[in-house]
């Protein structure tokens, strides 16, 4: 049976975001984050690598993975330019990509690192897609080309990019003469997608398409070429496909496997391919796999992958918090993905992860100044955990900043009957096939009212649909101060259908509690443990605000009572939570280890903060996880 989807997302254009949350992210991401990574760019070679300067003897040739840097800095700096016009920026973006452009080859073929050893007399174009990055590179050029093209209008990036995937259509396929590979890094997959919704040209959607079905067929051809350079397939560094999901054909895959940001990349691909072609079993296969990484493997914070040795996944319930790996790409994958799967069918399963990644394990990504970034997101640290203004494996930082650029995208969707909010943040909404405009009065996610204004150029009936939030235990809701109380939620949506005039208010509210969150009980490492968690955020203790040392001497009881502060000079504005926990108050006596006895406690006044803005003040120890204080625990 033939799927489609059912909903399709307001694109980011058509929001306005004016809360004390996303809004200010916006702006220092546009004002400041761009140019920062720009500047980076520049001093550490990537712009002038498409100069092709670069001889054998000179040190710092281009790096394998060096395009796709640049490549989304300019899809961020296109959506900035999208949302707010900017004519500085817009001359830059011209320069940057007349220097792509020329760097191309005659032939489409354009890659820094490989043209240039070719020129060298090396000819080593996809010899090792196992390892390298050419098709990622070219995935994140076409991305970039399609943002670019829809925020100016200009096609000089696409053209180049269609030429480039016009060449790779020559190159890999099943024909006579073609390679029949795939990239170990996927992402070439979902940009063509988005190369055929740009360009309605279906061989970019074929080509996709062959990607995706060709993964993990046999005879495996990443044994193929690493025979023909010379290699033993049995030396490869990581031991099984299952790092590059290429194990075995995607249909067939049910766990999820290896590397956090190419599985995510993958499904992504998979979810778009299901629904422009109708395909079942794509979509079955990305169900099951979510189940995988959503009931087994994925950290509170909406984070995935623990471990650091394969930057991903290793068994079910693996979930460490001081040495989570955590990668800030794996969570902003999660976002991709779960967008993707919630225009099927408006499942709230799918907004719920959406939300839990965008709100905790994308945004700790990116320090509040726009200046430093997280590679690794962990959920305790002893101090030691810093972010970094760049890294030489660099793809976290303009992959934060082309999301956050873009993040209006994720709030609504629309379908043949309605309107559906996901997402809410003080704002403006432009619905132009409705000739509908929704305002939102909000102060989420510090409190949990929301005000829904209505504005159609004429009265008319259609179905609003209204996320409940799979934290919220309770909520309220009312339409021009008339109580609804007869609507349940449906897959995590409550659905008001009426004939709506101009000056339409809808009201829902709600509850917002603290909760203490407990893990599954095989996640063994956070036996007997608990998480605080307010709304859409995870908090966490940091020592900035909790000077005991270490803060895992803290235990919390269940029934805690929470106090809630706005501290709007705190932190860009946030709200606290405060309340007496218990620590362990008896002075130790004796060497590194001593007999057991009963534990002097004391109650002690502490302040949680979200878990997103940690690391922003002065170095010290951060923690997510608490045990539960005995008492409490036996009662």
């Amino acid at each position: 049976m033939a799927v489609r989807r059912k909903l399709a997302p307001l694109p980011f254009t058509c929001v306005k975001l004016s809360d004390r949350f996303w809004a200010p992210r916006v702006e220092v991401n546009r004002t400041v984050t761009l140019p920062a990574e720009y500047a980076m760019c520049e001093s550490t070679g990537r712009i002038a690598a498409f100069d092709l300067k670069w001889t054998p003897g000179d040190p710092n040739p281009p790096h394998i993975f060096w395009d796709s840097d640049v490549a989304k800095w300019i899809e961020a700096a296109s959506y900035a330019l999208a949302t707010h016009p900017d004519r500085s920026l817009d001359d830059l973006l011209d320069r940057v990509i007349a220097r792509i452009a020329k760097a191309q080859q005659p032939d489409g073929y354009l890659n820094t690192h490989y043209i240039v050893f070719e020129r060298a007399g090396l000819d080593r174009r996809w010899t090792n897609l196992r390892d390298n990055h050419e098709l990622y590179c070219a995935g994140h050029l076409i991305e970039a080309a399609v943002a670019h093209y829809q925020a100016t209008g200009k096609p000089t990036l696409l053209e180049v990019a269609c030429r480039y995937a016009d060449y790779i259509d020559r190159v890999f396929g099943r024909g006579r003469g073609k390679l029949r590979g795939y990239c170990g890094h996927e992402e070439i997959e979902l940009a063509l997608v988005k190369l055929y919704r740009v360009t309605a040209e279906r061989r970019y959607l074929r080509l996709a398409q062959y990607f995706v079905d060709e993964r993990g067929r046999k005879p495996h051809y990443f044994d193929i070429e690493a025979r023909k350079r010379g290699e033993d397939p049995a030396r490869f560094r990581f031991g099984s496909y299952e790092y590059n999901q290429s194990h075995i054909p995607v249909r067939e895959q049910r766990i999820v496997t290896g590397h956090a940001v190419r599985a995510m990349y993958l499904y992504s691909a998979m979810a778009d391919l299901a629904g422009e072609t109708g395909d079942a079993s794509l979509l079955a296969a990305c169900e099951r796999i979510w189940h995988s990484v959503v009931d087994e493997r994925m950290y509170i914070t909406g984070g995935i992958g623990p471990s650091a040795s394969n930057e991903g996944f290793t068994v079910a319930y693996d979930l460490p918090d001081e040495t989570a790996y955590a990668e800030t790409c794996a969570a902003i994958g999660m976002v991709f993905w779960n967008h993707r799967m919630l225009q099927f069918d408006g499942d709230g399963r799918y907004a719920d992860v959406m939300e839990r990644a965008l709100y905790n394990g994308t945004i700790s990504g990116v320090s509040l100044d726009g200046t430093r970034f997280f590679y690794e997101n962990p959920l305790a640290s002893p101090g030691d955990h810093h972010r970094q203004p760049w890294f030489d494996c660099a793809c976290c930082p303009p992959n934060i900043a082309r999301l956050i650029a873009s993040v209006g995208g994720y709030f609504y969707s629309t379908d043949d009957d309605g309107v559906w909010a996901h997402l809410y943040a003080a704002g403006d909404a432009v619905f132009p096939d409705r000739s509908l405009t929704i305002a939102q009065i909000t102060d989420y996610p510090w409190d949990g009212r929301v005000t829904l204004r209505l504005t159609p150029d004429e009265p008319r009936k259609f179905t609003l649909h209204l996320r409940i939030p799979g934290w919220c235990a309770r909520y309220t809701l009312q339409v021009n101060g008339s109580p609804m109380a007869n609507l349940r939620p449906r897959n995590g949506y409550v659905a008001i259908t009426r004939a709506w005039r101009a000056g339409d208010e809808v009201l829902l509210n709600l509850d917002m509690p603290v909760q203490l969150m407990r893990a599954h009980p095989s996640v063994r490492q956070m036996t007997g443990r608990v998480a605080v968690q307010r709304g859409p955020l995870v908090y966490c203790l940091e020592s900035a605000d909790n000077p005991i040392s270490p803060l895992d001497r803290i235990s919390l009881p269940l029934n805690m009572r929470w106090r809630t502060e706005h501290r709007p000079e705190l932190l860009g504005g946030v709200t606290v939570l405060r309340g007496r926990a218990q620590v362990d108050d008896a002075a130790w006596r004796g060497g590194l280890y001593a007999p057991a006895r009963p534990v002097k406690r004391k109650s002690v006044e502490i302040t949680a903060v979200p878990y997103c803005v940690w690391d922003n003040r002065a170095p010290g120890e951060m923690r997510v996880w608490f045990r539960v204080e005995p008492e409490s625990a036996s009662s």
